[in-house]
């Protein structure tokens, strides 16, 4: 019995001592407090009603190529099939209008020499809630993040959106995080209409024939029927300081970018325009994501 009771206070002594705390932490049961989600407007968001029906979406066939790490810039060979890309076009085109702009994220105007194109925003489709799911899951279905309604955007000859930012702030740990950037169509002969990135740096390393592909490379004309870059030229550019990525219309493809690093910050690199269409026509995704920045 002595001992026992003996053993016993060994126990409650080893239990209270602040050495036994420092090497055996009590885990909190508090959750750390987060910022509640910021009131929006939900309709503009996709998300599903209860009795929604479950989709049979293809698997994904797409390839992926990391352009950039910081900030995280992918560039996706193949996101949208040729059979989604035709019933993108067709949902879109009876509801194109006029793009809009907004200079204080309530209200919004028409502003042609900022932004040049018309704009759908496009119903539910089974189609378009594949594309959905495949955005969400290409992102690891993170936890508080939902996916924008998705629009299409067409310019004609003369088209463009000046540089801007996807997002606006850093509202309370929350934003337009991420955003893809995909290609419906080229038509008409498109030349122009690039999407260019004049603070991310173009590849220099690796299989730069296959980048020149998907991006403009400035020295292109001078490279041989090998992909082989003339050296003149290389060290021309390097003198120069040339940077910035534009990526080429290649309908199908798309980027994917994220707009704010885990400390809350917002990237300066994601700064980007629709450049001019010289001539054709060119309709692209946009699929934003909001959620919390993390």
């Amino acid at each position: 019995m002595f001992s026992y009771i003996v053993g016993l206070l060994a126990i409650l002594v080893l239990v209270a001592n602040p050495i036994s705390q420092y090497f055996f932490p009590q885990t909190s049961r508090t959750k750390i407090s987060l910022a509640p989600r910021p009131q929006l407007n939900e309709s503009l968001l996709a998300i599903d009603v209860a009795d929604a029906r479950v989709l049979d979406c293809p698997a994904d066939a797409y390839g992926a190529r990391i352009l950039s790490r910081e900030p995280l810039v992918v560039y996706l060979e193949g996101f949208l099939s040729e059979s989604e890309r035709k019933h993108l076009l067709e949902i879109s085109e009876p509801i194109f209008e006029p793009s809009t702009i907004t200079d204080d994220s309530s209200s919004t105007h028409r502003d042609s020499t900022i932004r040049d194109s018309a704009v759908a925003l496009l119903p539910r489709t089974d189609i378009v809630r594949c594309i959905e799911a495949r955005a969400k899951a290409f992102q690891g279905w993170r936890r508080d993040l939902w996916i924008e309604r998705l629009r299409s955007q067409r310019y004609v000859a003369g088209g463009h959106y000046n540089h801007h930012f996807d997002w606006s702030r850093n509202a309370n740990g929350w934003g337009r995080v991420s955003s893809f950037m995909a290609w419906i169509d080229a038509a008409d002969g498109l030349e122009g209409g690039g999407t260019e990135f004049p603070l991310l740096e173009t590849i220099t390393e690796g299989n730069r024939a296959k980048w020149c592909a998907l991006v403009e490379c400035e020295d292109e004309d001078a490279a041989d029927d090998d992909g082989q870059r003339d050296q003149k030229m290389v060290g021309d550019e390097e003198k120069a300081g040339r940077t910035g990525t534009t990526f080429r219309v290649i309908p199908g493809n798309a980027v994917y970018w994220e707009n704010f690093a885990p400390d809350g910050r917002g990237y300066d690199e994601t700064w980007h325009a629709g450049l001019p269409v010289k001539k054709g026509v060119k309709v692209g995704l946009n699929i934003w994501s909001f959620g919390r920045i993390e």
